[in-house]
């Protein structure tokens, strides 16, 4: 009767485990953690009640940094709240606003959407463009880069260029253990100037 009880007891209890294994929170980042990628390094350099700071590289050519020196992430979601060039902050309304946007759990579907300058010689520089975005988490991944093997939530991301009516893709990989993206591949076609990049190497703080 005993052992009846408790493998009922493990029956109602797993899909609430295998809920929890599914979700994933935000992660708590500390100042001086640090990412070093294929394509330049990221690094937490500032945290206050409500966000965090990090820093690109000059010699960055991660496309997610979008031209600022550093971004400013809500602590609860990782959103990104404001970039920041020669210290001077701005409201983030650009591509990639919400990359991030935590908790992560299997099949959510996030979209959003954001008018922007071309920076790209094509199709025309300086033309204001209409876009929207979707993210999906489609599942987990075993991952092998440069910094080693590590279990990832893999990201599909689809950005549709509504003003010139085309549309690419890209897919991140993010890892847990790592607290960031371990790997992105885009479509190179659409996300002109852009590269493939992995992690090389990575600190973390306690």
């Amino acid at each position: 009767m005993r052992k009846m009880i408790s493998l009922l007891w493990i029956f109602l209890l797993f899909p609430s485990i295998t809920w929890a294994q599914d979700k994933i929170e935000a992660p708590v980042w500390n100042v001086g953690d640090k990412w070093t990628f294929t394509q330049g390094t990221v690094e937490v350099v500032g945290a206050d009640d409500n966000s965090f700071t990090l820093n690109f590289s000059k010699d960055s050519g991660i496309f997610e940094s979008k031209g600022f020196e550093k971004i400013a992430y809500d602590k609860s979601s990782l959103n990104r709240t404001y970039g920041f060039k020669e210290d001077q902050r701005e409201k983030y309304t650009i591509a990639g606003r919400r990359m991030l946007n935590f908790p992560f759990s299997l099949g959510k579907e996030w979209n959003d959407t954001y008018s922007a300058k071309v920076l790209a010689e094509v199709p025309q520089k300086g033309q204001m463009v209409d876009a929207s975005e979707t993210f999906k988490v489609v599942g987990w991944d075993d991952v092998q880069v440069q910094a080693g093997n590590f279990k990832c939530i893999k990201l599909e991301y689809t950005q549709n260029n509504q003003t010139m009516a085309f549309s690419g893709k890209a897919t991140y990989w993010y890892a847990p253990e790592v607290k960031y993206f371990v790997k992105c591949e885009y479509d190179t076609f659409y996300f002109r100037g852009a590269q493939h990049w992995q992690l090389v190497s990575f600190k973390l703080n306690k």
